[in-house]
């Protein structure tokens, strides 16, 4: 919704730090800006959406099985009934199985011609179980993601509409997980035939810029002041259709790989709660990644970050 509510700048700071937050007892109204999400302007501009897991919840059914529900009102009865639901009961779903999900669903679209014109998707198996014993280990786990993403472009770039598609990727909870440039880093990616093919796009881009090249593609309003004036991607476009497919690679490793008790960190990792995101300590699992990957005696890299100077005249 490119905003950050006045309640959710509040409150973040509580939950964030592990203390307890404040509930919004108004169905999430104190959460949502008044000119709602990017799926609300798509629908007062009468352009077709559809969300694969994102903002959306499993709900059960009478007979037992599950379907996928919007949490916000703008995405009920546009949320994918069967991405998320796990192939065996009480388990995760997988990116793999969601992306197949998705592709069965995309596959009616090409067919009948009715691709919505927006859709949203969360792949968060990446996010991984830690070293929790008889999860999938953290390498299976990104693999999964990388393999699920990769498929999911192979298919749309081989399919007719392709060449009037762009597809923008970046990482959740980019804030927590520092690089050797910077804390405020995140992986953002643009595959589209007309992006840039061997180009180098120095731009200092934010979540939002991302956010304005959708609406501007999509011939949608900003939402904010802050999407307003976002820089858009303009420098990682071109005006040449390269339409050429694009070829998913297969896994390198073990995507089934699952986790022992002797794995690093497994006992804390097993007294974690992963069944929603944010619901652990960051830095403690973290820590359980780093060393269960590189050694138990491996030491953490320390975070990078970057003063800012100012100059204030005095009156």
């Amino acid at each position: 919704m490119a905003y950050n509510t006045d309640y959710l700048a509040r409150n973040w700071a509580l939950t964030y730090s592990g203390r307890e937050g404040i509930e919004d007892d108004d169905e999430g109204d104190l959460s949502r800006a008044p000119s709602g999400y990017l799926w609300d302007a798509c629908a007062r501009h009468n352009l077709s959406y559809r969300s694969y897991g994102e903002y959306g919840g499993r709900v059960s059914q009478p007979d037992g099985s599950f379907k996928m529900e919007g949490r916000v009102p703008g995405l009920v009865g546009h949320m994918s009934p069967t991405f998320g639901v796990p192939k065996m009961p009480g388990g995760k779903s997988r990116d793999t199985d969601n992306v197949d999900a998705f592709l069965a669903e995309f596959r009616e679209f090409e067919k009948n011609g009715n691709l919505p014109n927006f859709i949203i998707m969360s792949l968060g198996e990446d996010h991984t179980s830690g070293t929790k014993p008889g999860a999938y280990t953290p390498q299976a786990s990104v693999a999964s993601n990388d393999v699920a993403l990769g498929r999911l472009v192979e298919a749309v770039s081989r399919s007719k509409y392709w060449s009037e598609t762009a597809i923008f990727v970046i990482e959740d909870d980019a804030q927590n997980g520092p690089d050797h440039v910077d804390a405020h880093r995140t992986v953002g990616l643009v595959i589209s035939p007309y992006a840039k093919r061997k180009s180098l796009d120095s731009t200092q881009y934010t979540t939002v810029s991302m956010l304005r090249t959708i609406e501007l593609i999509l011939g949608l309003e900003p939402l904010s002041q802050f999407d307003a004036a976002a820089r858009p991607m303009f420098a990682s476009f071109t005006d040449t259709l390269d339409a050429a497919p694009y070829v998913a690679e297969g896994a390198r490793i073990d995507v089934e790989a699952k986790n022992t008790p002797l794995a690093y960190g497994a006992e804390r990792s097993d007294k974690m709660d992963f069944s929603e995101y944010d619901k652990i300590d960051d830095f403690e699992l973290n820590e359980i990644l780093w060393r269960a990957i590189k050694g138990r005696d491996a030491p953490l890299p320390p975070a990078v970050r970057r003063a800012i100077a100012y100059r204030v005249n005095p009156r």
